[in-house]
């Protein structure tokens, strides 16, 4: 049964091209994972607040170097994109964003990000959820793309705000911490926003 409408991005529209380095313009680099990378993820997943807000841990440096080899082959898969968040002066990490859930041909996907605990506090993760926003809707074209936190992550509903990802409601007990089930914000940006 052929559908009525065209799909709103074709297959092949992000692996046609490498991945890209992205800059924030404002001393933060959005660039792909390395293998070097591994010490400091294993770092920062060793902080109790990303045990408070994330499903993950990290048992070891090896296991990371597992995580980094998959985020580095999602972009041919187009299901998945991650870049490192780096300080452009000295390529320092301080955090990750990520399209999750990518459905090219609805052209939607799903924002995430986290940072390391020496980033909190200074926008990082507001500037490049915003930077990776303004590349995948104005862009690249993607239609719309979802944000979700636990309604009890105040910081990330802040986040979400200056980043410009608007709420649209609350999806009750929608996902398991270790610690329980967790009502999640729901926010969005659409291209034009």
């Amino acid at each position: 049964m052929p559908y009525l409408t065209r799909p709103v991005l074709a297959a092949g529209t992000l692996s046609r091209i490498p991945q890209p380095t992205i800059p924030t313009g404002d001393g933060l680099l959005l660039r792909p994972w390395r293998t070097g990378d591994a010490p400091a993820v294993h770092e920062a997943f060793q902080d109790p607040v990303m045990h408070q807000w994330h499903v993950r841990s990290a048992d070891s440096e090896e296991e990371v170097r597992g995580w980094i080899s998959d985020w580095q082959r999602a972009w041919e898969g187009e299901r998945n994109a991650q870049w490192a968040v780096a300080d452009a002066a000295d390529d320092r990490l301080l955090g990750r964003v990520a399209l999750r859930e990518v459905v090219l041909g609805d052209g939607v996907a799903e924002v995430a990000y986290w940072t390391t605990a020496n980033a909190r506090g200074r926008g990082v993760a507001a500037r490049a959820a915003r930077t990776l926003a303004h590349w995948a809707l104005d862009g690249i074209g993607f239609q719309r793309l979802e944000l979700s936190h636990a309604v009890a992550n105040e910081a990330s509903c802040r986040v979400a705000g200056k980043a410009g990802f608007a709420l649209e409601g609350t999806k009750r007990s929608a996902l398991l911490h270790p610690d329980g089930w967790h009502d999640m914000h729901l926010h969005a940006r659409v291209r034009g926003d």
